[in-house]
This record gives C-alpha cells, structure tokens and sequence, in this order.
C-alpha cells in the first residue's frame, strides 16, 4: 500500500488538510495518509525543510511526501517533484528540499508542467495530490514535469565561518515545542572547525563552554532531588538530529520557562561560536 505524507502550514482548525486528504482517497482509496506536521509556522521555509529533513528518513522507502509551504504558483515559485534517497517529494522550488539536497544528491528532479490541465488557486488540493496519486500509481516523474538539474537554496543556510577559521556565526532555524532553539550548526560541520579547541558559545547575553550529551548531563544526580533546582536551567546540546540546540532542561513556557522565552531567542537569531586561538 503507498504512503502519502502531509507537512503543511494550514493548521489544524481549516478544512485545507482534511480536503487534501479526501482529494487523495477520492482518486485513489488503497492509500495510506500520513501527517508529519500541520503546525509549520506559516511560510517558514527553514521551519518545514528542518521537519521534513528528520522525518522522512523514518518511512519505507517509496514514500511520497507532499510538503504545502509558500506552494502558491507564480514565476518565481514554480513547483518540483524530487526523487531522493528512494523516496519522492511534492513541493514548491523555494528552497524547502535544499537543506536535504545539502546532504543527499537527488536522482532526479522535475519542474511539473501540468497546470495547463488544471484551473486551481488551490495547488497542493489540485496540483500536488494529482501527481502524489501519479506516482503511487507507478507514474514516472517525466510524464508530469520536465527534467531540471538544480533546485532553489534556502538563504543562508550554512552557517558564516570567519578567516581565521576561528569563529561560527549561525542562525536559529528551529523552535520546538519545548521552546527549545535550533541553530543551523551541525555537529560535524562544529568539529570540522573546532578541531578539539575550546570554545565558547554565544545566544544573545547567554554564553555556554560545554556541549552536553543528553540533557540531564545538566544534572548531580548525587544531591538529593528536593535540593538541586535544576528545572529552568540552559544548556547546548547536540540534539537527535545533530543539529546544535539551546535548550532549557525540563523546560516549559508557562512554568519554568524555555530557552526561546527565557533567553528571548527567536527564529533567524544569532548564534556565535567563538573557538580558542591555536
């Protein structure tokens, strides 16, 4: 049975996701649906290619992923099917498959070309759903689209690295649900630079000298519970993705607080690390 995946901006309380789906079971009802997210912050380009990064690599291969961020059509924003690590992805070339591509070289790219046959101010309704089922079918891309070699990159998103080799200027990309901060800074592109120097990093007025394993790492599990008042404490960690995270342990927006509130970290802040002189 094929797998349809849904990662979109629409929320929760329209009716967009729900008539995709039934779009999708009404051309083709031996399907499976999955939602990997419909809580994308609205035209986060950055926010979705981060979700869709982490999550498509856990479905069976053959999966198709339809991804409903900016898909509006216009000269600028032409939509693509990508063929990639044996799985296919629907979007718009705005640059949501480029932190993927960072990583993996695509088998195959196409511009789709079929809205000449389709009248929509709906695309990821009329568009998107019609080669979904195209390709769960067995379709191949070529019928739909015309062949490409290259897709739009997301801006900036490798993170500045000075002359001297001494200093990472990143970016936050990503604020989870524990408001935890995501910066574009990798683990292997860190230890590329680091080279075993220390170093020291910077969020606004917050600075961290340690990277944690996992984050009770933050904790002395030697003094007793009542005692150690670690709820609300910050602290970096690479997270299960890889990705160099700021963190508040245990945190939580309305009671002890998180790294996005407390910190007063936002998307697209800046993040700084700054290594010792060799």
């Amino acid at each position: 049975m094929p797998i349809i995946t849904l990662t979109t901006d629409f929320g929760e309380k329209d009716h967009f996701a729900g008539a995709i789906k039934g779009a999708v079971y009404s051309e083709l009802s031996d399907v499976k649906i999955v939602d990997i997210s419909h809580s994308i912050s609205p035209f986060n380009i950055a926010e979705a290619a981060y979700i869709i990064q982490n999550a498509y690599k856990s479905f069976p291969k053959g999966t198709i992923h339809v991804i409903g961020i900016d898909s509006e059509l216009n000269p600028e924003n032409k939509h693509i099917a990508v063929h990639l690590d044996e799985h296919y992805f629907i979007c718009a070339n705005n640059g949501i498959m480029s932190m993927i591509c960072q990583e993996i070289a695509p088998a195959k790219i196409v511009e789709i070309n079929i809205h000449d046959k389709i009248e929509t101010s709906f695309p990821v309704l009329d568009v998107f759903v019609k080669v979904a089922c195209h390709i769960a079918r067995g379709g191949t891309l070529e019928v739909i689209g015309k062949v490409i070699n290259t897709i739009k990159p997301i801006k900036n998103l490798i993170p500045f690295v000075n002359d001297e080799k001494n200093q990472i200027i990143g970016s936050v990309i990503y604020i989870d649900n524990y408001g935890n901060v995501i910066t574009n800074i990798t683990q292997k592109f860190f230890e590329n630079i680091q080279k075993t120097r220390g170093f020291e990093i910077s969020a606004r007025n917050y600075k961290f000298k340690t990277i944690h394993t996992k984050y009770s790492d933050i904790v002395n599990f030697e003094i007793p519970e009542e005692k150690r008042n670690d709820e609300g404490r910050g602290l970096v960690v690479f997270n299960a993705s890889g990705y160099l995270e700021i963190a508040v342990y245990k945190s939580n927006s309305d009671t002890v607080g998180s790294a996005s509130t407390l910190m007063g970290l936002r998307a697209l802040d800046t993040v700084t690390v700054t290594f010792d002189k060799i």
